[in-house]
C-alpha cells in the first residue's frame, strides 16, 4: 500500500445492509482516532469477494471465509466498541507498517 493514498477498508455482513453499515460508522470513528486516511465501504460478503481491499471488518462468522482477500481481516464480536476495534486495528496496522 502506498502512503498516498487512503486504506481501503470493507466492513462486512451476510446481506451489507444493517450491521456492515453499523460496524462501518464504527471503523470510521476508530480509524480517525488511530489518525489513519482510509475509505470505507459496507458491503455483502459476496460482493466482498470481488471487491479489492487492504483491510476487511466482519463477524467471525464470515471473516473465516474473506481470509487471504485482504492483507488485514479482522473479526469483531460488539459492532458497537470503537475503542476495541482500534486497539485490534493498532496491532494489525502496524504489522502491515501502515501506522
Amino acid at each position: 500500500m502506498s502512503a498516498s493514498r487512503p486504506l481501503s477498508v470493507l466492513t462486512v455482513c451476510g446481506v451489507g445492509m444493517g450491521s456492515s453499515l453499523i460496524l462501518k460508522m464504527t471503523a470510521e470513528d476508530a480509524l480517525r482516532d488511530l489518525g489513519v486516511e482510509a475509505s470505507v465501504q459496507n458491503t455483502d460478503i459476496s460482493s466482498a469477494r470481488s471487491m479489492n481491499a487492504d483491510v476487511i471488518i466482519g463477524q467471525g462468522m464470515h471473516t473465516g471465509e474473506l481470509a487471504g482477500i485482504a492483507p488485514v481481516v479482522v473479526s469483531v464480536d460488539n459492532f458497537l466498541d470503537k475503542s476495541g476495534l482500534a486497539e485490534q486495528l493498532r496491532g494489525e496496522l502496524s504489522g502491515q507498517g501502515w501506522l
